[in-house]
């Protein structure tokens, strides 16, 4: 196939663009720079600048631009970048991909596990309705904002990504190095449901839904395990204790609307994409655990 990526500097897209070449596909990513190479197609999701011509004759495109909403501390300005960074760049990519008659059929969209809010230990597929966070708010634009690829007939996925277990970066980014010293623990009262995947397992999903005649949400989560267990596990692959928690009162004071992505329970199930016969090369927590400590 014939794939552009859109975010692919990421801690996702930065793994899924060398795994999808190494199955043979050609793929070619946007940049914001002049590019660089014959691989690269500049554009300009702020401006509103693609020039259509470029996507002509692809197969697909995956969406994995936005800033990291985790980076920097959440302020009133912050949140406006974190919507904008989204919707801007899908809202393009959609008119774009709906502007042409030889363009791609399918754009994989990525969008957060944060859709449902926080709903206890209520068990989530994609049919359950959105929720009322800042995170789900969103999730409600940025998915909205693909609208016009799938009014125009373009299958259009919706990424709900959980959280990415990996070796560096991502949802372990600030984690692991305190559960490598030994000083991780259990956040707030660690009873919340955390649904995970790996990296790996995310990168081989998004390849997978590539061809995948399938639409609309997708969990994109293994499964959820309870945030105590999620830490233990990983600490105990790291041969560490898991003795330190964080208050939540802590979390609250230090990540502000952030707070509500690790404080809150998501016990989402992978239904989509279970029915299509995908199965995890991590399926449970041990395995993953076991992957993310030999840093691989």
């Amino acid at each position: 196939m014939h794939v552009v990526v859109a975010g692919s500097s990421g801690f996702i897209g930065s793994a899924l663009v060398p795994e999808l070449r190494a199955h043979g596909h050609t793929v070619r990513t946007l940049v914001r720079r002049a590019p660089q190479r014959p691989d690269e197609i500049r554009w300009d999701p702020a401006a509103g600048r693609l020039d259509a011509r470029d996507l002509a004759g692809v197969d697909a495109v995956v969406d994995l631009a936005g800033v990291n909403a985790g980076s920097r501390l959440l302020t009133e300005a912050r949140k406006r970048e974190v919507v904008a960074s989204r919707v801007d760049s899908t809202g393009l990519l959609a008119r774009t991909l709906a502007s042409l008659d030889d363009g791609p059929r399918a754009l994989l969209q990525a969008s957060g596990i944060g859709a449902y809010g926080d709903r206890g230990d209520d068990v989530l597929d994609e049919q359950e309705p959105l929720g009322r966070t800042f995170f789900a708010d969103v999730v409600r634009q940025w998915e909205a904002a693909a609208a016009p690829a799938a009014d125009a007939g373009v299958r259009v996925v919706l990424l709900r990504t959980g959280i990415v277990l990996g070796p560096s970066g991502g949802a372990l980014g600030r984690l692991l190095p305190l559960i490598r010293l030994g000083v991780g623990g259990r956040l707030g009262s660690g009873r919340q449901f955390w649904p995970w995947l790996t990296l790996v397992d995310e990168v081989r999903a998004i390849e997978h839904l590539l061809t995948t005649p399938v639409s609309g949400p997708v969990n994109l989560v293994t499964r959820a395990d309870r945030n105590a267990d999620v830490v233990r596990a990983l600490a105990a692959a790291h041969h560490r204790p898991a003795a330190v928690p964080v208050p939540a009162w802590a979390l609250r004071t230090v990540l502000r609307d952030f707070s509500s992505e690790v404080l809150g329970s998501i016990r989402a199930e992978p239904a989509v994409l279970t029915a299509t016969g995908f199965r995890p090369v991590h399926p449970d927590l041990a395995a993953a655990a076991a992957w993310v400590a030999a840093g691989r």
